[in-house]
This record gives C-alpha cells, sequence and structure tokens, in this order.
C-alpha cells in the first residue's frame, strides 16, 4: 500500500539517519530518540530492528566498514600494479574524509567514545583496521616486498597519522604529502626483494 513503511525500510532508515548522526554528532551524545526522529520511524520500530543502542552502533560501524572497502575497492580497481594499488589507499582515504568534511577516521573516533577494549565497538574496530593491514600486506607481499609485514605497519600508521593531520588542518594536502612519504617506503616499480626470485 501507497505511503506504509516495510519493516526492511525501517532499518535502512534508521542505519542511515544513525549513520549521519553518530558520525556529525558522536555516538553518546546522540539518543535513540532523535535516531528515531530523524529516521521517521517510532523507537519501537528502532527496537524491533536493532534491539538496542549498543547494537545500532555495532551495525552502523559494521555497515561503514563495508561502503569503505568498496569504496577502497573502486579506487583501486583501475591499477593492476599492487604499488600502485597501495598508494591508491590514500587516494581512497582522501575522497572519504573530505566528502564527510573532515570528521575524522569513524572507527577511531568510536573507539575514543569506546574505551573498554572487550566492547564490541571495539571488536568492530579491530577488524576494520585488520583488515585493511592485511589488504596492505597482500599487496606488498605481490609487489616483491621481503619485509611486507612490517611495512604494512607503517603505511598504516602514516596514513592514520596523514588522517588526523588533514582533520586538524580540514584540508586534503597531507594525503598528498603522505603519499609522497609512502613512495619512499614502497619497493621502486620493477624491484624485486632481496632473496625473491627471478
Amino acid at each position: 500500500m501507497v505511503g506504509r513503511t516495510r519493516p526492511g525500510d525501517a532499518g535502512a532508515k534508521v542505519l542511515k539517519a544513525a549513520s549521519t548522526l553518530f558520525y556529525r554528532d558522536g555516538i553518546h551524545a546522540v539518543g535513540v530518540d532523535t535516531v528515531a526522529a530523524e529516521a521517521g520511524v517510532t523507537k519501537a520500530a528502532l527496537y524491533g530492528n536493532f534491539g538496542s543502542k549498543s547494537r545500532l552502533v555495532v551495525a552502523y560501524l559494521r555497515d561503514r566498514d563495508r561502503r569503505w572497502q568498496e569504496q577502497v575497492d573502486a579506487i583501486t580497481a583501475g591499477h593492476d600494479d599492487p604499488r600502485e594499488r597501495v598508494l591508491a589507499v590514500f587516494d581512497a582515504y582522501e575522497a572519504w574524509l573530505s566528502r564527510d568534511g573532515y570528521r575524522g577516521c569513524a572507527f577511531l573516533n568510536a573507539a575514543a567514545e569506546f574505551p573498554d577494549p572487550a566492547d564490541p565497538v571495539r571488536e568492530v574496530v579491530r577488524h576494520h583496521k585488520t583488515a585493511l593491514r592485511s589488504y596492505l600486506r597482500t599487496q606488498l607481499e605481490r609487489a616483491g616486498s621481503d619485509r611486507a609485514d612490517a611495512l604494512a605497519e607503517e603505511l598504516l600508521l602514516l596514513l592514520e597519522g596523514t588522517t588526523v593531520t588533514s582533520v586538524v588542518s580540514r584540508d586534503a594536502r597531507p594525503f598528498s604529502v603522505g603519499k609522497r612519504l609512502a613512495e619512499t617506503l614502497l619497493p621502486a616499480p620493477g624491484e624485486q626483494a632481496p632473496g625473491t626470485a627471478r
């Protein structure tokens, strides 16, 4: 019937509203009443779909992780060279942050609000960062680096530092600097690591 909201629609509306509000205003600062009002649904519909605010927060972060991965895939898909794929992650970060008004990394923001390492929110944050580190390591291995694990850690730290600097300055330029620094860490194009098969 026209004008009626299907159950699945209510959940999608709540998730969309929560994503906007949690990221913009902070998770603890936003109550379920505000999310429900923004979504145009009742609190009963919100709880019927997510059960609690805690579960809604986890769903919000998982959804953001999924969308972030889609963006990384879209930006890196045009590069066959694993070295270029690594550098394209800096482009993905820049595009994501500038689009969202330089509010920072949603996962680090959430981690700051949920200090208990056993909290389910922290588990989603760890999953997101671990997956990114694994992606970098895989590309570095494909590029022939003999220290892919350590280098992935260094690049992740460089990405996070670049993100913070960009948020503080509300400017995309730190990503250009970070990308140039990353280039100096990566194996040169066509260069094979010592001891790799020829």
